[in-house]
């Protein structure tokens, strides 16, 4: 829904952009992010305090870094149709947007890894990035 509301609001709206992204969410991103998050409280069982919260917010954060940004304006770009903007510079306005959105993301992955339980962390998730995507999609306006 957050790449619908962005396509409407940057006048790039496209069925196929819709039914791609739903098919990246449903087939890619609804597996990888909840066995992501199940990583991060393995990977953290051994931690506590300060220590456990700040580490499992630097994993989530790490997880949704440039190249991950790159590769979700590169379904953007696939399923718009949009082939000839698939190119390196995406990765650059990929790199702007992760560093612009550190202390938003912080405080949001910090909420979802340490304050929701892990069965709802993928809906907290989809909450947030749905309102990242409307961001990743002015990105490329902001950052080029």
């Amino acid at each position: 829904m957050g790449d619908t509301i962005a396509a409407v609001l940057v006048d790039e709206y496209s069925i196929y952009r819709v039914l791609g992204m739903m098919f990246v969410g449903a087939v890619i991103y609804s597996f990888e992010i909840p066995n992501y998050f199940a990583w991060i409280d393995r990977r953290t069982v051994d931690f506590s305090g300060v220590k456990k919260m700040l580490v499992k917010t630097g994993l989530a954060i790490a997880y949704f870094n440039p190249f991950w940004i790159f590769r979700h304006i590169f379904f953007i770009k696939l399923f718009s149709g949009n082939f000839a903007q698939i190119n390196a510079s995406l990765f650059v306005i990929a790199l702007y947007s992760f560093a612009v959105n550190i202390p938003i993301s912080f405080v949001a992955n910090y909420i979802i890894q340490n304050k929701i339980k892990l069965n709802w962390r993928f809906m907290a998730s989809a909450v947030f990035s749905g309102l990242m995507a409307i961001y990743y999609a002015f990105s490329e306006t902001l950052f080029q």
